[in-house]
């Protein structure tokens, strides 16, 4: 059985950069590193696997491997987006921060169940704090949000649409 998350990992263009962001603007303490010579296959290679620790226990990962091509792009936040949750006075303090360093930073946004900003890393990488809201547990309470319901009529619509 699943327990809990232990890390997502993305590629990163370096490490150091990657860093910053993380450690010194999120506060995320660079818990980990693990120099990757060869894969399982026996293939030689040259990356580093870098982990980022919340307070939860779980981990960001990145992997900066310079001689593989991968190719960086700003992602779309219906894309792609890492969203980390925060105390509300968090947000405020963040926004003003971000956009000090010249980060690009925009929020708040209202979801109605949680408020979020949104910075870009140096990988291109939509990154939202998030603070839940008085509502967040009945608004996540599949016994009594209609969720499977609302899947269901969406699937729905989309079967109509495409044999419209």
């Amino acid at each position: 059985m699943i327990k809990k998350l232990h890390h997502n990992a993305y590629r990163c263009r370096d490490s150091e950069e990657t860093r910053k962001f993380y450690e010194d603007f999120l506060g995320l303490r660079l818990a980990g590193t693990l120099e990757i010579t060869e894969t399982k296959s026996g293939r030689a290679t040259h990356a580093l696997h870098t982990f980022y620790e919340l307070d939860d226990g779980s981990y960001l990962a990145f992997f900066e491997v310079p001689d593989a091509a991968f190719q960086f792009k700003p992602q779309h936040d219906y894309d792609l987006h890492i969203a980390l949750e925060v105390e509300g006075g968090v947000l405020e303090k963040k926004l003003a921060e971000g956009k000090s360093r010249g980060i690009e930073s925009r929020g708040i946004s209202d979801h109605g169940f949680i408020h979020s900003i949104y910075f870009r890393d140096p990988n291109g990488y939509v990154i939202e704090l998030t603070a839940r809201m008085p509502n967040h547990a009945q608004a996540m309470n599949p016994a009594t949000n209609g969720a499977r319901a609302k899947l269901d009529k969406w699937q729905a619509a989309k079967r109509q649409h495409a044999t419209a």
